[in-house]
């Protein structure tokens, strides 16, 4: 009697269980996850918002820093503009030329302005925004994969800025020129990719 009690008790509670929701797609975390990730898994977002980073890195920190603030802002606009129809993405060709255009500010290692860095930082922001909502489909939630996006794109600027600043700072002058190399890499990549388009 003492085994088939509890063996009844769980049978019961068995048959009056509910389907368990084990997936947050139901509470529509889905879209807010599906905008932080996606962008790490695009190779025209993930290249240019690293090599944004480092070049953020690479500056003088009263100029780098504007990236952490223009970035973002950027994202959200960019966002916001594909939602209304006035922006959408990017051609192939301004994706390319723009991680061309890192690449090479990367491997010149110039010092730029603290305007010039944050319009640099504001219009891949809006760049890319747009292209990562363009034709989001209408079932999901464009604010939590707006959301999404801009945790992510705020992490990967973030933290490529402080490894680069933290790897620059060791005083070999070997590392600068390893940065360097990077940014050959990158415009190479950049007209690899235009060379596709």
């Amino acid at each position: 009697m003492k085994r088939i009690l509890p063996l009844c008790a769980a049978a019961v509670l068995a048959l009056l269980a509910h389907p368990a929701q084990a997936h947050i797609v139901s509470s529509r975390l889905g879209d807010f996850y599906a905008g932080a990730v996606h962008p790490l898994l695009t190779l025209e977002d993930l290249a240019q918002w690293l090599a944004l980073g480092v070049l953020a890195g690479m500056q003088a920190p009263r100029n780098g820093r504007w990236v952490v603030v223009a970035f973002p802002l950027g994202l959200v606009l960019g966002a916001a503009l594909s939602r209304l129809g006035v922006l959408g993405a990017p051609p192939e060709l301004l994706n390319s030329g723009l991680l061309v255009v890192l690449g090479g500010l990367l491997a010149l290692a110039l010092d730029l302005p603290a305007i010039a860095i944050a319009a640099l930082a504001a219009v891949l922001g809006v760049l890319r925004g747009a292209a990562n909502l363009d034709g989001l489909p209408a079932a999901e939630d464009a604010v939590l994969v707006t959301s999404g996006i801009l945790v992510s794109g705020y992490a990967v600027a973030t933290l490529a800025a402080a490894v680069t600043l933290a790897f620059r700072r060791s005083g070999a002058p070997w590392r600068a020129a390893i940065v360097r190399a990077a940014g050959v890499g990158v415009a190479g990549m950049g007209c690899a990719l235009a060379a596709f388009a």
